[in-house]
């Protein structure tokens, strides 16, 4: 196979990967939407355990994300709980049967193959993913997620981290979950090169 396919082809197979990927949910009887956001309120950080954060995360509108989150919530994998900074909000997280519903994530497949992969191609996989989505976002209009490393908002401190945007102190296990409010830094990883970028 050539090591230069065109971009449309490279879509191609993302989007077969990932179809590829969902096609069997372990027995579970899940839908797609639905693994997609029990692996979201997994990795998800405090703030954006919300249904509407979800939305945006999964290109959904907020109705659909909604009635997603609520089936979760009724199958026991998802229980809400009232945010301890507002009151009047909820947020999301995984129960114990939900963690366990993990291990049985169709996803786990592609994760091994990924592993499998030499080192050198699972970095560039890390720093082209991120770039990708991250581009396709501004160009939709939408918001891009991402980690607190990779963020402008964030610096780093010892044992932990700090978030301008909330104004908040992050543990070490919150500096590697998605965030909503995520905004690209400077890193020149997270950004395609001018030349690399289509004009219409």
């Amino acid at each position: 196979m050539s090591d230069d396919l065109p971009p449309e082809e490279l879509a191609e197979f993302l989007v077969h990967l990932g179809r590829a990927a969902r096609g069997e949910d372990g027995g579970a009887s899940l839908t797609p939407a639905q693994w997609t956001a029990l692996r979201f309120f997994a990795r998800a950080n405090r703030a954006s355990r919300t249904p509407s954060a979800f939305a945006s995360f999964h290109a959904t509108t907020r109705g659909t994300a909604s009635q997603t989150v609520k089936s979760l919530e009724t199958k026991g994998y998802l229980v809400r709980r009232r945010s301890d900074e507002d009151r009047r909000s909820v947020r999301f997280e995984l129960t114990e049967a939900g963690q366990q519903m993990l291990d049985r994530d169709p996803l786990r497949h592609l994760a091994e193959s990924i592993g499998r992969l030499g080192a050198e191609e699972r970095r560039a996989l890390g720093r082209a993913l991120p770039a990708l989505a991250i581009d396709l976002a501004t160009a939709r209009g939408a918001n891009a997620f991402g980690t607190c490393g990779d963020c402008r908002h964030f610096s780093a401190r010892d044992g932990g981290g700090h978030c301008a945007c909330v104004s908040a102190e992050l543990t070490p296990e919150e500096i590697g979950q998605l965030c909503a409010s995520f905004a690209a830094g400077d890193d020149p990883a997270l950004r395609l090169p001018e030349e690399q970028k289509e004009t219409p």
